[in-house]
């Protein structure tokens, strides 16, 4: 279930994926996201990523509306730029509740629960085995 903190016109959310997570401010502005206290073409430099975190914004409409703090630690830049994303998606979703079906329909209210699997005792890694020698 979404953790949502809800204050006078400041809502804040959590977004996660694999090891990252990504807690969410949103308040009314002007259209900035903040990353670690960094803009967020600075913190995600990659074109890609950068559209990865804009997704829910494009989805919606409210590129220019609406401003977001983002606290993320933990992960790689995609996993962190996905938490971001599914972070910023859920604060949308509480700040209006009609936004709800079109961020479901493309997938960004659900977290990615794959997650990287253990390594196994007698094992190299998770699956793979010791090379095997006939003789």
């Amino acid at each position: 279930m979404a953790k949502i903190i809800v204050h006078e016109k400041l809502l804040r959310t959590v977004g996660r994926r694999k090891t990252a997570s990504a807690r969410v401010r949103i308040e009314k502005g002007t259209g900035k996201i903040l990353v670690n206290g960094k803009d967020c073409n600075i913190y995600f430099p990659y074109f890609q990523l950068q559209e990865i975190v804009r997704a829910p914004l494009k989805a919606v409409g409210k590129e220019r509306d609406l401003d977001f703090s983002v606290k993320v630690d933990g992960g790689g830049q995609k996993g962190q730029a996905v938490a971001v994303q599914h972070g910023i998606a859920r604060a949308l979703v509480a700040w209006n509740e009609d936004f709800k079906k079109s961020l479901k329909s493309l997938g960004l209210l659900t977290r990615d629960p794959r997650v990287k699997e253990r390594k196994k005792f007698g094992l190299k890694k998770a699956r793979r085995a010791p090379q095997w020698s006939k003789r």
